[in-house]
């Protein structure tokens, strides 16, 4: 029988998105490290990234996910697994925007984006990245756009309208 401990731990499904090695030159020769970026979410809006650093890539991995589990955001989305309005995030000199899509379109996005945005459990959206291609801020700067998603309902009732006046059909 598993512990309680464990099926929390189970609770994220976990996905590394990138590993790299670092070296640094010293007297006797080169010395090597590892950081790795992972990605942790439970596909129904809850998301979190981590980044890793140590000399052995188990162990980077292990404290990527760690972070990752420190650090989850609660993504609004509407009822078809979609976003609900365009965002733009940034970090440093990225910028990645974030378009909600029709069912059946899937997600169209590369490899950064993508693993954040199906581990928030969106099924369908459109990407781009701006600027900087550095997988580490591309990953960031989605954090930041899925940040900046308002709820339906929120955003319907600050601007004082119901919620098929704001989508323009029954939600």
């Amino acid at each position: 029988m598993a512990s309680p401990v464990m099926e929390v731990e189970k609770e994220y499904e976990e996905k590394v998105v990138k590993i790299n090695r670092v070296s640094k030159v010293v007297k006797g020769g080169r010395r090597f490290s590892f950081n790795a970026l992972a990605v942790v979410g439970d596909k129904k809006g809850k998301v979190g990234v981590g980044l890793g650093k140590a000399k052995e890539v188990p162990d980077a991995i292990r404290k990527a996910i760690e972070s990752a589990r420190n650090g989850v955001l609660q993504v609004n989305l509407t009822h078809k697994n979609t976003l609900p309005h365009i965002v733009v995030g940034e970090y440093k000199s990225t910028r990645v925007m974030l378009k909600p899509a029709s069912p059946g379109t899937g997600i169209i996005a590369g490899e950064a984006v993508r693993s954040v945005v199906e581990q928030a459990g969106v099924t369908d959206c459109l990407t781009k990245v701006h600027g900087s291609k550095n997988t580490i801020n591309v990953v960031r700067a989605t954090l930041d756009a899925m940040r900046q998603l308002e709820d339906p309902v929120y955003s319907a009732r600050k601007r004082g309208i119901t919620l098929s006046q704001l989508f323009g059909h029954e939600y």
